[in-house]
């Protein structure tokens, strides 16, 4: 995917004359990770986009054949600067701070998860991030499919999870709609403690107090970690050591 390019100074919501400004997918992608921060995935329509860079919607069809098209431009972008090399250290810390990373890019955008999952962008960001992730456990001696497995595992997390948490942290449809005062959403911690308070659930009660929290960072690091204890085990049982294990 070639890089976006940048708007001609002059150009504005109207180039001079009267004439539609010339349309181009920076400008373009930048409007929509706008308008995506301001009303929400659902409200982000290719008419609604058109609106705001002043085109007729037919116009955005050349740059992207469909919607999904342009979320895949827009995930691309999301990623800008995460595949810079993180600092160094052992190979767990940095494929720590490369998650971190990824997840606080996601978080920057309104529904940021939503948009980057089941996209599969080939831009400049996107694998330059895989190339950072994939040399960090290479260069630690992890066999090729192993490496290229654990990014798998460690870009579903993050995206997943922050799926996940932009979800729990959003406000109900009627608030979102404007119908009416703020309401909790479906994930509310209070819906949960009252189902697990009017049935026989011992072991969830004896959870709730995690289950319910909403610090989010601190579930990530742990799950996160989990993984990195999980690669660690595969570090010490490489091929050598797998071939010894078997009877």
């Amino acid at each position: 995917m070639s890089s976006p390019s940048t708007p001609h100074p002059a150009e504005g919501p109207r180039a001079a004359r009267g004439r539609p400004p010339r349309l181009d997918q920076g400008r373009t992608a930048r409007a929509a990770l706008d308008l995506l921060d301001e009303a929400g995935l659902d409200a982000l329509t290719m008419r609604r986009l058109a609106d705001a860079v002043g085109v007729q919607a037919g116009a955005l069809y050349r740059h992207f054949a469909t919607k999904q098209d342009l979320l895949t431009v827009m995930a691309e972008r999301m990623l800008e600067g995460c595949s810079a090399p993180p600092p160094e250290g052992d190979w767990s810390e940095r494929l720590t701070v490369l998650a971190h990373r990824m997840r606080t890019a996601l978080l920057a955008h309104r529904d940021g998860a939503r948009v980057y999952a089941g996209t599969h962008s080939t831009g400049a960001n996107t694998l330059g991030f895989a190339e950072t992730l994939v040399g960090v456990l290479r260069e630690a001696g992890f066999r090729d499919e192993d490496a290229a497995r654990a990014v798998l595992a460690v870009v579903n997390f993050t995206v997943g999870h922050t799926l996940e948490e932009q979800a729990a942290l959003q406000p109900g449809d009627s608030a979102a709609a404007g119908a009416g005062p703020a309401e909790a959403g479906p994930a509310d911690p209070d819906r949960l403690r009252r189902a697990v308070a009017a049935q026989d659930f011992p072991h969830l009660t004896a959870a709730l107090p995690v289950l319910t929290s909403t610090d989010f960072a601190a579930h990530f690091a742990f799950g996160l970690n989990l993984l990195v204890q999980g690669l660690r085990a595969t570090e010490r049982n490489g091929p050598a050591g797998a071939a010894e294990a078997r009877p």
